[in-house]
């Protein structure tokens, strides 16, 4: 029987993660669980994000039979993955920071980076972290308007892009003035991969070097096959996972479908609601 890999998001963005790791992983089962009745968990203190999170976290793993759990959330990834490996001991835990953060180490060669995230990840400075114990210099920035323009569908609007250039020039222009000589930026937000194609063009067109763009769900799925076994799981490219998923929510199912194929670049198929308590 092939394992099950339990991946977690606050809501659907962490869709982008199972999308990359179905391509790696395509004979594994996957349990993918959207908290949508609590989200935006960037609005919550540490304590309330580590007890959602680890209420999901048993939920993937005692009542679907999770043996591994990727966190697909930056906000839970940077403030509650101690929460959640407590919770749920004996199954391995990948978050999606550290290895965005390796990948961007791999990528560097200034050792300066740039990071684009939402508020609650960047207010966390969990990818300043893990960076610097990449031997990296990280410049983080808060995004807020790009996740409500994905989720609008706006992702080759003039509008998105506009508001992409404008993020970009003052992210650079503020590097810049404190020093730093950045070659690589990651996306450090599990809906800014559906942005990644106007992003590398934009910056194109500002940088005045190439600038490598680091695809944080990328990222983590291949930490993920090599982590958890890719050989004994399947590990492939290319294969039609459909039928090996299971999504559930915690509320909004039909928002979930509707937008969840988005992410996904697949139907998600029907999403089973679930109520993990307060």
């Amino acid at each position: 029987m092939p394992s099950t890999i339990g991946v977690f998001d606050s809501g659907f963005g962490g869709l982008t993660v199972l999308r990359a790791l179905l391509h790696r992983l395509p004979k594994a089962r996957f349990a993918f669980l959207g908290d949508t009745a609590r989200l935006p968990y960037g609005s919550k203190s540490r304590r309330t994000i580590a007890r959602y999170a680890a209420q999901s976290a048993r939920f993937l793993v005692r009542e679907q039979g999770a043996e591994f759990l990727v966190i697909a959330c930056n906000t839970a990834s940077a403030l509650a993955l101690d929460a959640i490996q407590d919770a749920v001991p004996s199954v391995p835990v990948l978050g999606v920071i550290e290895p965005g953060a390796a990948a961007a180490h791999a990528a560097s060669k200034t050792r300066d980076v740039l990071v684009v995230a939402t508020d609650a990840t960047v207010q966390s400075h969990a990818y300043t972290t893990a960076c610097l114990a990449q031997g990296l210099r990280a410049f983080e920035m808060a995004c807020p308007l790009l996740v409500p323009l994905v989720e609008e569908g706006w992702t080759n609007h003039a509008v998105t892009a506009e508001v992409i250039r404008i993020y970009l020039d003052e992210l650079l222009a503020t590097a810049r003035s404190g020093g730093f000589t950045p070659d690589t930026l990651v996306l450090g937000c599990t809906h800014y991969p559906l942005l990644r194609p106007m992003i590398e063009q934009i910056m194109a067109s500002i940088a005045p070097a190439a600038m490598q763009v680091i695809d944080s769900a990328e990222s983590t799925a291949e930490a993920a096959a090599r982590r958890f076994d890719g050989g004994a799981m399947g590990a492939g490219t290319g294969a039609d996972a459909r039928a090996q998923v299971r999504c559930f929510a915690t509320d909004s199912v039909d928002k979930f479908e509707r937008l969840g194929s988005r992410f996904l670049g697949q139907p998600v198929g029907p999403v089973e609601l679930v109520d993990l308590g307060g």
